[in-house]
């Protein structure tokens, strides 16, 4: 019934041969193949299912052999598997059962060797395993108690001898020569026989205790290194299993739910909006239909290539279907035709050549729990990361790369319809997160008055400009204006929660975008960002929410929808969708796609509303779109990447040296250059030594403040109260509540009071401690659009480059 096999085989060898399973009362004992290896009994129908089918398999480590009679025996592991076995004859039966023991007994050491390396995460076993397990681990413990108990012993021995030989030699110096004398060296010459036998013997035992730690040191750290691959093979495995799965589950949805699209011969399911609403997407307000591509009185002109703004542009430019209606062509096709900017004439001129590659990341490896474990609930900006979870840039420079598909602007300027200007500008929101998909790691908190240019006038034709306004709650305004006629300013903050599992990041702040031709203003906010597997697994990030941009100058709106990752969704991960309306709610494109990869539009032919559907009984919206066309694509990242913090092409330059930039740039933060070159103790020292700077002077500056307004205050009353254009402000205090008048001119003055105008949202607040700082490049004004307070660029920045005058910029590094 099972092959030959020697009565005690090799500990290690793999031993395999058939037995009979019992199954059930029906079938009852059945052929197995069964295999030992390593520790583990899995067994198999046939054996040709050993490369692809295990029916089961029992961890020796923990089990319990039995032996029922003659040829009966059963393994059990105390918990749900227990394996009822029968051999053909007893020889077999006992051959199988001194193969089991040898086995067992080897993964008892291999384990109680785990779990002595330090793994705290294992949890205790149960039953006669992990009792054995434990005496044995109790064994060596015992041996090496004993070690140390005949140190001790010795170091006593070593004292007690060491005074009593002191005592003699100092006795012997005190005796006159005579008849004491040999008596008193022969004492000496005893004590000191003892002292060498007592160090003889300690000696000895640092030498066993020294070859038993040595000894069972190699066996600890070759135990651990085989615990830490199991552990990344055993990770790798599950996300597998976990991908399986969930294309598992969508196959068997996809086969068992009828494609709304056959029940409908004109409509044509195509993308990712194309395809009919079925029973999984009742909780959508909207649905996607194409509309029949042979409509005689619809034409689409695709652009000509030679008029694309570069070789493989990620960005399509939208074809002349709303310039049919009046009878004009495509303005992109006009413009690129007749512009002298023109990457015809713009490629003569040569262009600075930027870097490609950055250092590797050192492979240090840290537990981020071991850290995060103690900030739940907490704002992240207020908790003090080393280096290790950063990447190399700023906070700034991260809110720099926004740019990074800046073509969809410059096309939308060019454009002349603004409801086609509102899909390049939507498709532009989108595309700011493309960079975020593998991005883990955290950016670097700017130092307050920090600044960061981007100077791509000669390549792209904008330049770019970030500053850090506020440290508490830290807040950046940024400014960017293109030769191609817009211009997008920024003030973000960031309020951050840890939940435990995940990490959530909200942007607070609008984005505007004006382009200068149309005078058309656009306005929209960043959604969600969530971190998950803070405790256990792969770190992966997912942005999630609704977005709404708005073209203040005609009512137009795009209302975009980011899709949160569900793992039992059968919709595409990260998915996107959007519908571009007009000031009367009429809907002209639908926008679909990913922020990871692409966005697509599609212009809307008719809609309607259905029938009541989803629990909450509202009408869903149905449109018959035309084919959908890309507006834009993500450009691949890199080679190696992976090994250089999933850096795009443009991420890679931002912290590139330049010359000519001011003192305060990013660039220049020593922390942050340690780090991108590897040195991340050094970088660690040095981000503790500007974070203890920044703290001295932030202390001067509020005693600067103090000192400012408390010699002058009641006079600066009376004054105030003179006033006519005087503005009154109610504000409550910790303790009382008291009314503070500020005439305009002491808001604006030398001496900004210790109560704000307004606070982050626009209401009156008190802030927390005096501070006279002002920001160096931007002014805080209230935005005549959306009536928020807002830092704007107030000038000056590119004049002092071009001059080479920075002595107005503080010493922050």
């Amino acid at each position: 019934m099972s092959e030959p096999k020697a009565p005690t085989p090799a500990p290690g060898d793999t031993y395999k041969g058939w037995l009979f399973k019992w199954t059930n009362y029906i079938k009852g004992y059945q052929r197995r193949w069964f295999v030992l290896s390593n520790g583990l009994l899995s067994y198999y129908r046939t054996q040709a299912e050993m490369g692809h089918t295990c029916r089961g398999t029992i961890n020796l480590a923990t089990a319990n052999i039995a032996v029922e009679d003659s040829c009966n025996f059963v393994i059990s592991n105390g918990g749900t598997q227990t394996y009822h076995l029968k051999a053909s004859s007893e020889v077999e039966r006992q051959r199988w059962i001194t193969a089991l023991e040898l086995a067992k007994a080897k993964a008892f050491r291999m384990q109680a060797e785990s779990d002595d390396s330090g793994d705290d995460s294992t949890p205790p076993a149960t039953g006669q395993g992990a009792g054995s397990r434990n005496s044995e681990v109790q064994s060596t413990l015992r041996t090496l108690g004993s070690k140390v108990e005949d140190l001790s012993t010795c170091n006593d021995l070593i004292a007690k001898h060491g005074s009593a030989l002191q005592r003699s030699l100092s006795e012997l110096e005190g005796v006159r020569l005579g008849g004491e004398t040999s008596e008193k060296i022969r004492q000496v010459t005893e004590r000191a026989t003892l002292f060498r036998i007592t160090s003889n013997a300690m000696i000895n035992a640092c030498r066993d205790f020294l070859a038993l730690a040595q000894t069972h040191s190699k066996r600890w750290q070759k135990a651990l290194q085989a615990e830490r691959e199991q552990r990344v093979r055993l990770e790798e495995t599950l996300e597998q299993l976990a991908k399986q799965h969930n294309h598992l589950e969508r196959a068997f949805r996809g086969a068992t739910v009828l494609p709304a699209s056959q029940s409908n011969p004109a409509i044509d399911s195509k993308g990712p909006v194309s395809g009919k609403g079925d029973a999984s997407d009742e909780d959508e307000e909207n649905e996607f239909f194409d509309a029949c591509e042979d409509v005689q009185e619809f034409i689409t002109v695709p652009a000509d290539p030679k008029y694309h703004r570069r070789s493989g542009s990620n960005v399509s430019g939208i074809s002349s279907e709303l310039g049919m209606d009046d009878g004009t062509t495509s303005l992109d096709e006009q413009s690129l035709a007749s512009n002298p900017e023109s990457p015809q004439s713009q490629e003569l001129v040569p262009v600075r050549k930027r870097r490609t590659r950055i250092p590797d990341k050192p492979n240090y490896s840290l537990n981020l729990w071991s850290i995060m474990k103690n900030c739940i609930g907490k704002e992240l900006s207020k908790i003090p990361m080393p280096v290790n979870f950063n990447e190399p840039l700023s906070m700034l420079q991260r809110l720099s790369e926004d740019l990074e598909y800046y073509e969809l602007l410059d096309r939308a300027a060019k454009c002349q319809s603004s409801l086609e200007q509102m899909c390049y500008v939507a498709a532009f929101t989108v595309s700011s997160y493309s960079t975020t998909v593998h991005r883990t790691g955290k950016p670097f908190n700017p130092l307050l008055g920090e600044t960061f240019e981007l100077d791509r006038v000669q390549e792209s034709g904008y330049r770019s400009l970030c500053e850090q306004v506020s440290h508490h709650p830290p807040a950046a305004a940024h400014h960017a204006i293109s030769e191609r006629g817009w211009t997008l300013r920024q003030e973000i903050a960031l309020a951050s929660k840890f939940r435990g599992k995940y990490l959530s990041i909200m942007p607070l702040g609008s984005i505007h975008c004006i382009f200068e031709k149309s005078t058309n203003h656009y306005t929209w906010k960043k959604v969600t960002t969530t971190v998950h597997n803070i405790i256990v697994g792969k770190l992966w990030i997912d942005q999630s929410g609704e977005i709404d941009v708005v073209n203040h100058k005609t009512g137009d709106r795009c209302h975009l929808k980011f899709a949160p990752y569900s793992y039992f969704s059968r919709d595409v991960a990260r998915k996107v969708t959007g519908v571009v309306t007009d000031k009367d709610g009429k809907a002209h494109y639908v926008l679909s796609g990913t922020w990871d990869e692409k966005m697509e539009y599609s212009r809307v032919m008719q809609s309607s509303r259905r029938g009541e559907n989803g629990a909450d009984g509202r009408q869903k919206t149905v449109y018959q779109t035309l084919k959908a066309k890309e507006l834009w694509r993500k450009t691949p990242l890199p080679e190696g990447a992976e090994n250089m913090y999933y850096f795009s092409t443009l991420a890679l330059t931002l912290n590139e040296l330049e010359e000519g930039v001011a003192p305060t740039d990013s660039r220049r933060r020593p922390d942050q250059r340690l780090m991108e070159q590897g040195r991340w103790e050094e970088a660690n020292a040095e981000k503790q030594r500007l974070e203890e700077k920044q703290r001295t002077v932030r202390r001067e500056r509020e005693r600067e403040a103090n000192r400012a307004a408390s010699p002058s205050e009641e006079a600066e009353e009376v004054e105030i109260a003179s006033e006519p254009s005087e503005t009154t402000y109610k504000t409550d205090t910790d303790e009382t509540s008291s009314d503070l008048s500020l005439s305009t001119e002491t808001l604006h003055g030398s001496h900004p009071p210790a109560y704000s105008m307004e606070g982050p949202y626009g209401a009156p607040v008190k802030s927390g401690h005096q501070d006279n700082y002002k920001s160096m490049w931007f002014e805080q004004l209230v935005d005549p659009v959306t009536g928020e307070p807002t830092h704007i660029y107030k000038g000056g920045y590119w004049e002092a480059k071009e001059q080479g005058n920075w002595d107005s910029c503080p010493d922050i590094f």
